[in-house]
């Protein structure tokens, strides 16, 4: 009879597992219904044409590192959970060429993830170096990654491989510095200092790349055109513009290089295109600026004339795919794909541009623009 032999074929085969690992007390079972596909999300949903789609999530280096065979096979035995190095409280958040760095601020040190290699280290554990507090992040032109620490309020270098290399910004007084854009072509760090309820010190302070020397700084407390109410980050767009997270005046500024005052978009409200927790800022290779809001729940995508594009995910109480309860850090890699972090879910959404495939590999630009959110969003509704 064809359907108690396959499953007389499968019990032998899984004895025979068994007794190759050396396992006691293994019983046989036949192999569970296969589960129903869950629909991939897309944005914006059908009907209309998807410009992002939900690629992975990373809850720890399982989701990442290559599998060992042997494990694998003695899980599919003992019905063992395959388990991985976590996130403890993720922050922010960088990527390049498929490398993503994700700061712990519990855990006290930057995790990396290498999708192309498929492999997971750390970065900042140990002295000289080590983290206490690891906020913003970014990279310079070199592949450098440039750390914002809260606690010991400067900023730490480290090469590619993660060797520390230096120290920015120690000899300085700051308050709660938190953001960090830095400008390969000008040779600077823009290094954000979100102040705090009972100080007046809201501002953007520039230091020199190499020395950490302190060059000129900008901005004060206020709601007024350049002035600034908790800051939180900035990124250098294509156009070489400042982009501002001026979270307390639920806004994005924009600056020329040198501190003027340029333009503003956004306020607050319930409505996309508008804010009420902004908290990061990210930049593609168009131009296209990237906000994550903490109280949304999603990202937010503009156009470097502050018109709305895109918004991506929602906000929910259980974890799922492009769901978040409490986002923070963004980055886009050189290939399009958005990297979110979420503190409360402890996980790093992935998404891809619809028009770049899925077998392209982590970080590569593509050879043509990807299909990417270039037009500004009709007909927007209330949330």
């Amino acid at each position: 009879m064809p359907g108690k032999f396959s499953k007389a074929r499968f019990a032998c085969a899984a004895l025979g597992i068994c007794a190759a690992l050396g396992l006691a007390g293994c019983v046989a079972t036949a192999p569970p219904a296969p589960a129903q596909k869950a629909e991939i999300p897309t944005f914006p949903p059908p009907p209309e044409r998807a410009r992002f789609v939900w690629e992975r999530t990373i809850h720890s280096s399982a989701d990442v590192v290559v599998d060992d065979r042997n494990a694998s096979l003695r899980r599919m035995v003992t019905g063992e959970v395959r388990t991985g190095e976590g996130l403890a409280k993720p922050y922010g958040v960088a990527a390049r060429g498929g490398r993503v760095y994700v700061g712990d601020t519990v855990a006290r040190h930057i995790v990396v993830y290498d999708l192309n290699a498929r492999t997971h280290s750390r970065i900042g554990q140990d002295d000289p170096g080590a983290l206490r507090m690891p906020f913003g992040m970014d990279i310079d032109a070199q592949g450098n990654l440039y750390v914002v620490d809260g606690t010991l309020k400067r900023v730490h270098v480290y090469d590619a491989a993660g060797k520390f290399l230096r120290a920015l910004g120690q000899d300085l007084k700051w308050s709660r510095p938190s953001g960090i854009g830095v400008d390969s072509a000008r040779k600077r760090v823009y290094v954000v200092d979100a102040g705090g309820v009972g100080s007046d010190d809201h501002k953007i302070r520039a230091l020199d790349l190499d020395s950490g020397k302190f060059l000129f700084e900008f901005g004060k407390r206020g709601e007024g055109p350049g002035e600034l109410n908790l800051p939180r980050d900035l990124v250098v767009g294509t156009d070489g513009l400042l982009y501002v997270v001026d979270s307390g005046n639920f806004r994005v500024q924009v600056f020329e290089g040198d501190g003027r005052f340029v333009k503003t978009f956004g306020a607050i409200g319930r409505q996309s295109g508008q804010f009420s927790r902004p908290k990061e800022v990210a930049a593609d290779r168009e131009g296209n600026i990237y906000v994550a809001d903490s109280a949304f729940g999603n990202f937010q995508i503009f156009n470097r004339e502050g018109q709305l594009l895109l918004d991506v995910g929602s906000r929910a109480p259980q974890d799922a795919p492009a769901k978040f309860m409490l986002p923070a850090g963004i980055a886009v890699d050189n290939d399009g794909r958005v990297y979110m972090v979420d503190q409360f879910f402890r996980k790093v959404e992935v998404f891809r541009p619809a028009g770049l495939p899925a077998t392209h590999a982590y970080g590569t630009p593509p050879s043509a623009p990807a299909a990417t959110a270039q037009r500004p969003a009709a007909n927007v509704a209330p949330r």
